[in-house]
């Protein structure tokens, strides 16, 4: 138990480590957030795209 308490001290240096983390977490995890919402946006102006010119396809003339 001394040595799990020991790590997550960060030897002295958890107020500055176990923030980082988290920040870290945050920011990933928004930018995550904002990527499948991009993903997403684009994907549903392909289908509506796609709807309105039906037989067209990449490439063809």
């Amino acid at each position: 138990m001394e040595n799990l308490t020991h790590y997550f001290a960060m030897g002295g240096y958890a107020a500055f480590v176990w923030p980082a983390y988290a920040v870290a977490l945050i920011v990933l995890g928004g930018m995550a957030l904002q990527s499948l919402r991009a993903y997403w946006r684009n994907l549903r102006q392909l289908e509506t795209l796609q709807q309105e010119r039906p037989g067209r396809r990449r490439g063809a003339r």
